[in-house]
């Protein structure tokens, strides 16, 4: 697969994770977190604001292809 292609398709799933993580994350806390304390939020916040990476690692990873060792 040329690389152009692959990095066009990595950065769609890229744009669809996050807009699809981020409103997965907020529905979550709206019923689930209407009630708590501030510090719920933002300890909740913090951590779904991070853990969008991991997923995201594996596509970048994907689009840079198999590393290629340079021998002299």
């Amino acid at each position: 697969m040329p690389v152009r292609l692959k990095k066009l398709i990595g950065t769609v799933i890229i744009i669809a994770l996050v807009v699809l993580y981020a409103l997965v994350a907020t529905t979550v806390a709206t019923y689930r977190l209407a009630e708590s304390a501030w510090y719920v939020h933002l300890l909740y916040f913090l951590f779904t604001g991070v853990l969008w990476v991991v997923p995201a690692m594996f596509v970048i990873r994907w689009m840079e292809g198999p590393r290629k060792d340079k021998q002299s």
